[in-house]
Parts: C-alpha cells; sequence; structure tokens
C-alpha cells in the first residue's frame, strides 16, 4: 500500500472526515511529543506518534511517488548525513516534499472517529496541513526557542545509544556542524 495520492489530499470531504483530529507539529524538541503525553493522559485522547510511524512508512513507499523516503531506505543510522551539509538534508528531507501528508491521512483514516485523535509530529509542513483541516484551530506549531532546543537535544542525546540510533557513529555535534561559509569581499 502506498500513500494517498496528493490530488485526494485536496478534496473538501477529507477534512470534514477528518475533522476529528487535532494536530500538534513544529519544529524538532519544540516540546510537541510532551505536550502530547500530557493532553492524551489529562483528557484520555488517542495520540497518533508521526516519529514512531515513519520508520514503518519505508515499507510503503514507492520510489516513483515518495523518492526522498525511498532514498532513506536500507540507510544506516547517520547516512543521510554523511558528507552532506545542512541545507542538502534539508532540501532532501521527505516531509519538504508533502511525502508524508498522504501516509499520515491513511493512518488517521484507519482509526475510529468517534473521539478525538492528536496527531503529534514535526514533519508536516503548514501548506500541506491546511487543506486537512476544517478549521485553523485544529492545528498548533510549536518553534522552539534556539536555547531551549539545544537543551532539549542535549538531554535527547545524553544516551550514548539514542545518539548513535539516530546519527549514527557521529553525535549530533558532528553531524550539525555548520561548515564555514566563504568570505564575500566587502563592498560588493
Amino acid at each position: 500500500m502506498t500513500s494517498t495520492p496528493p490530488d485526494r489530499l485536496t478534496d473538501p470531504s477529507l477534512a470534514e472526515r477528518l475533522a476529528h483530529v487535532r494536530w500538534i507539529a513544529g519544529g524538532t524538541a519544540a516540546g510537541n511529543s510532551t505536550l502530547a503525553r500530557l493532553l492524551a493522559e489529562r483528557h484520555g485522547i488517542a495520540v497518533l506518534d508521526g516519529d514512531r510511524a515513519e520508520h514503518r512508512r519505508l515499507d510503503r513507499c514507492s520510489a516513483e511517488r515518495h523518492p526522498h523516503l525511498a532514498a532513506l531506505r536500507d540507510r544506516p543510522p547517520g547516512a543521510p548525513w554523511h558528507g552532506r551539509s545542512a541545507r542538502q538534508v534539508f532540501r532532501a528531507m521527505p516531509s519538504l516534499h508533502g511525502e508524508m501528508t498522504g501516509f499520515l491521512v491513511e493512518d488517521l483514516l484507519a482509526l475510529p472517529a468517534d473521539r478525538p485523535v492528536l496527531v503529534d509530529y514535526f514533519g508536516i509542513l503548514p501548506r500541506d496541513l491546511a487543506p486537512l483541516l476544517r478549521h485553523p484551530g485544529q492545528a498548533v506549531f510549536l518553534l522552539p526557542a534556539p536555547a531551549f532546543r539545544k537543551a532539549a537535544l542535549a538531554a535527547r542525546y545524553a544516551d550514548p545509544a539514542r545518539a548513535r540510533a539516530t546519527w549514527g557513529r557521529r553525535g549530533p555535534a558532528e553531524r550539525t556542524r555548520r561548515a564555514p561559509r566563504p568570505r564575500r569581499p566587502l563592498g560588493r
């Protein structure tokens, strides 16, 4: 099974079918998962954890419809970052190209619609989410302040096993280090 075709993602009836869904999206390490967990505990809401589901989508993607996601198949941890700049990694992200949206829709439509569902996922952009909403109040995007994000990532990757599972042999600091920018001559 592959994801919902892009032309079906703008069907107005889809927003109606997903009216019970609320979204917490935004930057990595912004507190999305923490907030989703707290809301689920307090209100008994089902949570769709998009981060965990993302890995299962590799088996469901096709190279024709999901070229950026398919490129990650059978790659070891950290491989997408090896030898590439942060900009190159960013431009290769499947979610930047809307490749994850169809999978999210399929996952949500497979769940019972008789109670609220909260989606916790950083990998959907506002432009891809907007057609799925009946009204803007169904979604929130969290953007972490730089100091908050740095502290959250340091805590997350303090466990060496977790860091290796995501980043490979090299740690996140080495993988995300910015390359020096070429200097432009003054006056140009």
